[in-house]
């Protein structure tokens, strides 16, 4: 090689180091992403080992569970129904007791490929599944459209109908979609040249994982099938997830890159060709291209190269107007929607971007100036060490705030948190990562708090001495137990305990000690942490140690178990309206149960408790009150206001709580409050 060819190559190798970077900043560095993978993956393990049979099962998927968090990175839900289940043959009804199953078996004879008619083989109790059946040829189907309808739950306003799932924005921000799908625990037939083409990726234990787990699929049918409005379409969404997390990061960010790149740069080109292509085809592109084994290495100083075949692999098959699914190649994912004209002139653009070459990435402003500064100072030093990238109190922030995500809801009875704690129980001593570890430790602390308060409602209502007795001593241990695996905020529990069972110097004491906690200059809650501050608090601790001195969340309340009788109402119409649980910021508790306590302790501190909780609501910008928890921080200060005869204040509170965006669901409450207010009224005026 001459002296220019190896400046060249020198050249280039920077070039792909410092979009290395660049990505490591938007997409994540290495750790970062395990974290964000390993935390739902121990999360979904304790649902799963806790599930009934007559319960629904839900996952995250998408690009959220694959371990991004880019702006436009989605929401993507999958929920089924654990006791139906979907065969390929007669013969794998074996493996199933049908006194407790629904069976179903696929028929694909006349669907196209990836798609097939669901044929209900055995009686459903389900009245989701009951009302979608259709009868076709002497037999009885489940229709995909049908059961679309059937299980609209409208989970957030304006939320609309797109493609096999229900798609909307939570806050104008992050978008979702939720599909309702039925689950099968065998690989389709359809999809088995996909096993014989595994030689160089991913590896045979992979392999062999990915079909033990089956597929599933969702109500969507091919806008060519015979039968369009009755046919499903088979989900590789697990699979998928899967293979994602195979790749080492520099293949991970290569598909960041192109996630990047289609969103900056491919949809901006014309309004005619936009959305034409989406992150799917991208990632599919990625899986050939690693199947193929055709970049023979995947490191940062090659990064753009992987970018460059996965970008010629997209630009052959726009072409040729067919992309091949990748798990059943006859599937083409491009049919019906990329072809004639507008399969003309994206070809265009997109050869167009070819023929500039790597130069097409100048387009993308995320990564734009990080490739100029290396053509200007092709002597730039640049650095790939990820442990370099990202301080200590960066990961933290990351770590905890994606173990608040994870965090178990709740269970819903005492035989559901007894079943949770026998599933943790087994659970320790299992072979997990270090960040497994403290998830768990953090939903430990969860389903302890629950079964505490789960456990004082069934003795506060059977009324007998002795075993209200023996119940108060086992949940105070646990709710002391659930503050040393939890965090700062988990001794709230304690105070919320203690003026549920009219302890209140007890409560008291309580606040006080999570007062000073939460004034700390190091604290972090939730995202809001000054990093030197927090650092200095924090050097030498474990992690467990930080989070249980360091670190605070928002109060999260199972709807299935009372807390504080005085939010029942909003429990009550949050259930009705499909929410689960209630968040409540951590600020506004504190001051709410402080009030609470001091009405029976002493009227001028509750005053000036009621005065600092308006205060906060009123005028904090975000950091003590997030936006989305406005509703029922505006619903506990008119509360509060309604206690201390304040009607004029409560209702306009009250009112504030209806104009928040919904995120509580506690809508039917507040209506119900402004109601009872003006009844209050006309009575005394009368």
């Amino acid at each position: 090689m001459d002296f220019s060819s190896r400046n060249v190559e020198i050249g280039f190798q920077h070039l792909c180091e410092s979009v290395f970077v660049r990505l490591c900043q938007i997409v994540g560095t290495s750790v970062q992403v395990a974290i964000r993978r390993e935390t739902v993956d121990i999360t979904e393990m304790v649902e799963r080992r806790v599930a009934e049979n007559d319960e629904d099962i839900a996952i995250l998927s998408g690009s959220m569970r694959e371990g991004f968090r880019l702006k436009e990175s989605d929401l993507d839900f999958m929920q089924w129904l654990n006791n139906h289940r979907v065969i390929w043959d007669m013969c794998q009804s074996e493996y199933y007791y049908t006194e407790n199953k629904t069976l179903i078996i696929s028929d694909s004879s006349e669907s196209p490929p990836g798609f097939t008619l669901l044929e209900l083989l055995t009686p459903t109790t389900d009245r989701s599944v009951q009302s979608a059946c259709v009868p076709m040829n002497d037999r009885l189907y489940i229709s995909s459209s049908l059961l679309r309808q059937q299980t609209q739950t409208h989970h957030f306003p304006d939320s609309t109908e797109h493609g096999p799932c229900e798609s909307g924005e939570i806050l104008g921000r992050v978008e979702y979609d939720f599909a309702w799908c039925f689950a099968c625990d065998f690989w389709p037939p359809s999809a088995s040249s996909w096993i014989s083409r595994c030689h160089s990726w991913p590896d045979r234990e992979i392999v062999d994982d990915i079909i033990r787990n089956g597929c599933h699929f969702v109500p969507i049918g091919h806008p060519l099938g015979l039968h369009e409005h009755e046919e499903w379409r088979i989900s590789f969404s697990v699979a998928e997830n899967k293979l994602v997390n195979t790749m080492n990061h520099c293949q991970f960010l290569t598909y960041g890159l192109l996630k990047i790149f289609l969103k900056e740069v491919i949809d901006k080109q014309s309004a005619e060709t936009s959305k034409l292509l989406c992150s799917y085809h991208v990632k599919t592109a990625v899986f050939w291209v690693l199947q193929q084994n055709v970049v023979p290495l995947w490191c940062p100083q090659n990064l753009l190269a992987g970018f460059w075949v996965c970008f010629k692999l997209l630009l052959k098959w726009v072409y040729k107007g067919v992309c091949p699914n990748f798990f059943i190649p006859q599937n083409n994912l491009f049919l019906t929607k990329i072809h004639g004209s507008a399969q003309r002139n994206l070809f265009l653009q997109l050869h167009g971007l070819y023929e500039k070459g790597l130069a097409c990435l100048l387009q993308s402003p995320s990564v734009r100036s990080y490739i100029t500064d290396v053509l200007n100072n092709p002597r730039l030093s640049i650095c790939t060490n990820e442990d370099r990238m990202r301080s200590e109190c960066e990961y933290d922030v990351e770590l905890f705030s994606e173990i608040e995500r994870s965090d178990s809801r709740g269970p819903q009875n005492i035989d559901r948190c007894v079943k949770h704690l026998q599933a943790l129980e087994l659970m320790i001593g299992l072979p997990l990562t270090q960040y497994q570890v403290l998830m768990l430790q953090k939903i430990t602390a969860t389903i302890l708090q629950n079964t505490a308060f789960t456990l004082h409602n069934m003795h506060t209502i059977t009324g007998l001495n002795k075993q209200m007795y023996i119940a108060d001593r086992i949940s105070s241990h646990m709710l002391k137990l659930a503050a040393k695996f939890g965090c700062i905020s988990d001794m709230m529990y304690i105070a919320m305990y203690y003026y549920k069972a009219l302890r209140y110097r007890d409560a008291l004491s309580i606040t006080e000690i999570i007062k000073v906690k939460l004034a700390q200059p190091g604290l972090m809650y939730r995202r809001h942490v000054d990093p030197v501050r927090y650092s200095e608090a924090v050097r030498g601790l474990s992690w467990s140690s930080r989070m249980r001195q360091a670190v605070a969340r928002d109060i999260i309340l199972n709807n299935y178990a009372c807390f504080i009788n005085e939010l029942t109402t909003e429990q009550q119409s949050a259930l009705q309206n499909t929410m689960g649980v209630l968040f409540i910021p951590t600020f506004v508790m504190l001051q709410f149960v402080e009030f609470l306590c001091y009405r029976h302790v002493d009227t001028t501190l509750a005053q000036t408790a009621l005065e600092e909780l308006q205060v906060l609501v009123h005028h904090d910008q975000g950091p003590c009150v997030p936006e989305n928890y406005r509703d029922i921080s505006w619903e506990i200060l008119g509360m509060c206001q309604q206690m201390t005869g304040n009607l004029q204040a409560a209702l306009f509170s009250y009112q504030k709580s209806l104009t928040q965006y919904p995120w509580n669901k506690i809508h039917t409450a507040s209506q119900m409050r402004i109601q009872d207010l003006h009844i209050i009224d006309t009575t005394m005026h009368e």
